[in-house]
Order: structure tokens, then C-alpha cells, then sequence
């Protein structure tokens, strides 16, 4: 509710400190600000007896407002005019009582934002381009059609992931608030979606950063003069281990294994001590060590803020792209590359006539660009209010593609290289994916090339990086999420927070490092994580342009940016967005993945395991909904109109004075 500013001043008064309508432009005196903050918590005598009033900045401003307990008040505002023009402006602001009134003023208060722009483009670029772009596009394009499969990535991308990075941007930008907050303003009654996004983002931390401690641990291992993946001499070699890099003519079976894999299985998992994820074993101390390492890591670089996590990934974020070159211009002049290359791009144009090659597509892009995760709305909300995130989400976006297309040759040239080696077809080398192509089929390539132990140092550093920049995301997201939700409890203890969290996603990790950790992280890799997150967006994308309303959404774009988004954006985020997401969740639903990781075949139950984590997070969704119905007075149709109709206004700025958006 407002009141138009009445209370008239001439020219010289404004000049003594007031802000004034001078030729249809706000003129803003500093003096006025100033006083406004110092008096931020007096009364003006025109109010009355209405009482205190608040003062409210949110980095961008400060203005007084008296508001009931309510929630609803009026406020009095000042209104001063020049000779030229003289015209109304009005604001208005709204607190509550008690707890709520102390939420919404804490989260109006100074938010921390980025110390540059620049920081912000590395953390998302840092975010998106993570070890998938290594091991899961060169496998699942080669394994798609080659070069035939870029053609629906590229129409995947533009009219699904890319339209999806760009709201969560926008919305992040604008509404300034992480991924359970946001939805005050949005549409309260899917609040839900940002609760299930903190507990997916913890599933992902259990066993990502176990990912992450292989590699640690593999790092540490290449500190030697011969590399131990080499020969076939050491301990935990079998009978079956097969050098055929020796020097001595080896012929290769087909029970043959090769050092590299036994390493990998033998001493680094050490799989063959656990049966399954019925008997997972004890737990490897030296991957725990490795990974309470990384989770020290972790929390220092991003205990501060985003004022510590930006310098960060100046490194995080660079270091991989000089040494995917470097690796590039090394695989290129192995002999034999060329097979590799020519079996990655061979297009086979069948394969367009398959659903299975739309269906990867499609869900390659999604997870490679990594809406839904509550990443993108976090990070965005730390820019200022009239940043550029439409052509932020353009330049990252087409960086990680980019970046994704690069690493298949940088994959397959070593590929072919190991094919020569062995005289065998690029598709017997290239059977491993996942992991396993990292750590098993690169790691062997590495340690038969000269001067082994440098790019073995550097690759698996790389891997490191890569891994680093998506944790500290996840946990950015996570983070921002419970502080913007509960201010009053954890502003002023960010710190202690992260670390309860980072204790909390270390133990919750545990069952990773077992014997049978591998198993695990599978399965946490394909249920915990896939449908839950498309299922998140699906929602989201549906809240944000048929119940917040596409044109209030385009308005707000305008607001920021100061041009509506085209059409091609309104249709792609109204239909073709949702009708993408619904797509791909349905293709997972209907047919689920049949887990087998070396030569252990996950048992039926594990799937119904895996359901069950995937629902774990989603069901936060509908108890939110029948929640907010319980406790909203009124009859049912009243509730249902209070629960989707935004309850608290977000403030833009109009000059330096914040205004609320109705």
C-alpha cells in the first residue's frame, strides 16, 4: 500500500539535503543519504504515532519506512519539486514483526558481492567445466555418432540448457536471494524445490569429492621417478597383469590386464577386498587422509565468501585450460593420433534417427551446464543489480561447450596413440568410461610417453583443479541457500556454518572410501543426482513462467538489463524448455540404467536403493506444498491464491533509492 508524496519543498530546500524532481530526473542529494542512514532508526514528525522506522539497504541504498506488525503498512514520503516539471514518485517498503520482520530487514542489509566481474565469469565457467567435460562428452559423442552427435547437442543447447542458464541467472540477479529464499518472491508454495536442492547438492558432495581424493591420491603416486601403474612387479599385481609397452614381445589376451588397471582396481580401490555394496568393507585410510585434505581445502577457499572463492579460481578455474593445451599438443604428436581423432568425429548419421542419441543430447548439456543445482542462483546473486547476465550466460555457456569439444581431442588422440600400441581398433581402447577412462586408459597412455612423470603431475592436477571449482560451487549454493533463509541465525556465523557443513558432507562421504566405495559412487552418481535434478528444474522452469508469469519475469529482465527479452526467449522458457526437461526425465524413468562398474553387476535392489535416494530429495517438494497449504488461514481457494502469489516484494534500484517491484 502506498501514499503519494504530498509534502511539498521548494528549490532551496532541496539544495539543503533533500532529493528532488528536477526536469523528470531523480536528483539525489548526498546529504540526503547520509542523514537517512545516520537517522536510519528515528521517526519523521509526519508520522506520528506510527512508530520506529527501519532502515533498509541492500547495497544499493537506504530508505526509512514504518511499517505494522501486520506486514502491510503505509508509508509517508517526501515529495520536492522544481520550477521545470513537477511529478509524484512514490516507494514503499514492507517489514513484519518478530522473526519475519528481522529476516527481511537482515536480508535487505549490505550483501557481499563480487570484488569483479571477471570473478564471477571464472566461478560459473569454473562451475560448469568440471570432469564430466573430460570423461563424458568424448565417451558419449563417440559412442552417439561422432561428429553427427553434435548436430542435436548444438539444438539441445540452444533451445533448452542454454535458455534454462540464462533465467537461473537472471533470477538470481535479480530477486538477489539463494535458492530457498528466492521463492518468497517468486511463488512461496514451491519453496519446496529449494529444499530439495540443498539435499541434492549434499548427495553430490558425498561422493564427488571422493572422485576428487583418487585423483589426490594419484598425484601423490607420481612423485616418482618410474610411475607405479608401469610394470608389473608390485604387490598387488596378479598373474593376468600385462605389460605390453615392454620391451620383450607380449602378446595381449583376453584376460590380459594391464598394470595400469590393477593399479587403479587393486591398490587404489581396492575393490577385490569388498563383494559388493552388501559387504563393503573397511575403510581405506589413505583416500580418507587424500580426502580430508581436499575438504580442508575446500572450506578455507570459500570460508569468507565470494570475496575468497573469486581470487580462487583465478587458478582453479585458468590452470586447466593450459594444460588441456599443453596435453593437446602432446597427444597430437603421438603416433597414431589420427586413428583416434577419425573414430571421435566419423559422423554416423543413423545414429540421428535413435531417441537414445537425443535423450544423451539432451542430458549431456543439461548436466554439463548444471541448472537446478542452486549454483547459478547463488553466484548471481552476489552481482549487481544491472550486470549483464544475459551476455554472461552466452560467453559461459559456449565456453563449456567449446571446452567439452577440446577435451575429445585431447582424449582421442591418446586413444589412438594406445590403439597403435596395442594393434587393436580404437573401439576395443575406448571401452572404459566413466572414471575409468581417466584413471586406467589415460593414466597407462601418460606413463608410456616420455618424460612421464611431468604429465602425469600436471594431468592429474588438472583433474584436481577441475574438481575444485565445482565443490566450491555446490557448497556456494548450499550455503547462500540457509544463510539468505535463516539471516538471524547465520549471517554473522557464516563461518562456522561452512565448517559444520564441510564435517557434515566429509562424513556423509564415508561410505565412499570403503572397499566398495566405487560401487557406491556409482550409484549415488546415477540415482542420487539424474531424475532428482531434472524433476527440480522441471518444477522450477513451470513456477518461474506460468505461475510468476512469463511477462512479470520478462519485466524484471528489463529492469536489469533495459531490454525485454525476445521471443525466442519467452517461447523457449514458456514450452520448449519444459517439454526438453520432461523429455529427458522420462527417458530415465522409463528406462532405468542397469548399474555394472569392473565385474560386479549391481543386484535388483540396488535400484530400488537408488529410487529411493533420487525421492529422498524431490519429496521435499510436496511436503512443502501440503505445508504451506496447513498453515495458510483461510478456505482452500484462498490458500491456494495466498501460496502462489509472491509474499514479499523485491526491491530494484531507482537511482540510489531501493523501490519494491509490485
Amino acid at each position: 500500500e502506498t501514499e503519494p508524496l504530498t509534502s511539498k519543498k521548494d528549490v532551496s530546500d532541496c539544495n539543503k539535503g533533500e532529493d528532488c524532481k528536477e526536469n523528470g530526473l531523480l536528483v539525489r542529494n548526498p546529504k540526503s543519504a547520509l542523514r537517512l542512514v545516520e537517522d536510519g532508526n528515528k521517526v519523521h514528525p509526519s508520522q506520528g504515532d506510527k512508530g520506529g522506522a527501519a532502515q533498509i539497504s541492500n547495497g544499493y541504498s537506504a530508505v526509512q519506512s514504518s511499517v505494522p506488525c501486520n506486514g502491510m503498512g503505509e508509508m509517508e514520503d517526501a515529495q520536492c519539486t522544481a520550477p521545470a516539471a513537477t511529478t509524484t514518485t512514490t516507494t514503499t517498503t514492507s517489514t513484519t514483526c518478530g522473526a519475519e520482520g528481522q529476516q527481511q530487514l537482515m536480508e535487505l542489509e549490505d550483501r557481499e558481492t563480487w570484488s569483479k566481474k571477471i570473478d564471477f565469469l571464472l566461478s560459473v565457467i569454473g562451475y560448469a567445466v568440471d570432469l564430466g567435460n573430460v570423461w563424458r562428452f568424448p565417451y558419449i559423442c563417440y559412442q552417439n555418432g561422432g561428429g553427427a552427435f553434435l548436430i542435436p547437442y548444438t539444438i539441445m543447447a540452444i533451445f533448452g540448457g542454454i535458455p534454462l542458464f540464462y533465467m537461473e541467472l537472471a533470477l538470481g540477479q535479480y530477486h538477489r536471494n539463494g535458492c530457498i529464499s528466492i521463492w518468497r518472491k517468486i511463488c512461496p508454495i514451491f519453496k519446496g524445490i529449494g529444499f530439495a536442492i540443498c539435499v541434492i547438492d549434499l548427495y553430490v558432495a558425498s561422493y564427488y569429492n571422493t572422485i576428487m581424493a583418487w585423483a589426490f591420491y594419484y598425484l601423490v603416486s607420481s612423485f616418482t621417478a618410474e610411475l607405479p601403474w608401469t610394470k608389473c612387479t608390485n604387490a598387488w599385481n596378479t598373474g593376468n597383469c600385462t605389460n605390453y609397452f615392454s620391451k620383450d614381445n607380449v602378446s595381449w589376451s583376453q584376460h590380459s590386464i594391464s598394470p595400469a588397471e590393477e593399479f587403479y582396481t587393486r591398490h587404489v580401490l581396492q575393490v577385490h577386498r569388498s563383494n559388493g555394496l552388501d559387504d563393503l568393507g573397511g575403510i581405506s585410510w589413505q583416500l580418507t587422509l587424500c580426502l580430508l585434505l581436499i575438504f580442508t581445502i575446500v572450506y578455507f577457499s570459500i570460508w569468507k565468501g565470494v570475496k575468497t572463492s573469486g581470487k580462487v579460481v583465478w587458478v582453479t578455474a585458468t590452470f586447466p585450460y593450459i594444460i588441456l593445451f599443453i596435453l593437446l599438443v602432446r597427444g597430437a604428436t603421438l603416433p597414431g593420433a589420427w586413428r583416434g581423432v577419425l573414430y571421435y568425429l566419423k559422423p554416423d548419421w543413423q545414429k540421428l534417427l535413435a531417441t537414445e542419441v537425443w535423450v544423451d543430447a539432451a542430458a549431456q548439456i543439461f548436466f554439463s551446464l548444471g541448472p537446478g543445482f542452486g549454483v547459478l542462483l547463488a553466484y548471481a546473486s552476489y552481482n549487481k543489480f544491472h550486470n549483464n547476465c544475459y551476455q554472461d550466460a552466452l560467453v559461459t555457456s559456449t565456453v563449456n561447450c567449446v571446452t567439452s569439444f577440446v577435451s575429445g581431442f585431447v582424449i582421442f588422440t591418446v586413444l589412438g596413440y594406445m590403439a597403435e600400441m596395442r594393434n587393436e581398433d580404437v573401439s576395443e581402447v575406448a571401452k572404459d568410461t566413466g572414471p575409468s577412462l581417466l584413471f586406467i586408459t589415460y593414466a597407462e597412455a601418460i606413463a608410456n610417453m616420455p618424460a612421464s612423470t611431468f604429465f602425469a603431475i600436471i594431468f592429474f592436477l588438472m583433474l584436481l583443479t577441475l574438481g575444485l571449482d565445482s565443490t566450491f560451487a555446490g557448497l556456494e549454493g548450499v550455503i547462500t541457500g540457509v544463510l539468505d533463509e535463516f539471516p538471524h541465525v547465520w549471517s554473522k556465523r557464516r563461518e562456522l556454518f561452512v565448517l559444520g557443513l564441510t564435517i557434515v558432507c566429509f562424513l556423509g562421504s564415508l561410505a565412499t572410501l570403503t572397499f566398495g566405495g566405487a560401487y557406491v559412487v556409482k550409484l549415488f552418481e546415477e540415482y542420487a543426482t539424474g531424475p532428482a535434478v531434472l524433476t527440480v528444474v522441471f518444477l522450477e522452469a513451470v513456477a518461474v513462467a506460468w505461475f510468476y508469469g512469463i511477462t512479470q519475469f520478462c519485466n524484471d529482465v528489463k529492469e536489469m538489463l533495459g531490454f525485454t527479452p525476445g521471443w525466442y526467449w519467452r517461447v523457449c522458457w514458456v514450452a520448449i524448455s519444459p517439454i526438453f526437461l520432461l523429455f529427458v526425465t522420462c527417458s530415465f524413468l522409463s528406462n532405468p540404467p542397469e548399474l555394472r562398474l569392473f565385474d560386479y553387476s549391481y543386484p535388483y535392489w540396488t535400484t530400488v536403493v537408488g529410487y529411493c535416494i533420487g525421492t529422498s530429495s524431490i519429496i521435499c517438494i510436496p511436503i512443502y506444498m501440503v505445508y504451506r497449504l496447513i498453515i495458510t488461514p483461510g478456505t482452500l481457494k484462498e490458500r491456494i491464491l495466498k501460496s502462489i502469489t509472491p509474499e514479499t516484494a523485491t526491491e530494484i534500484p531507482f537511482g540510489d533509492i531501493r523501490m519494491n517491484a509490485v
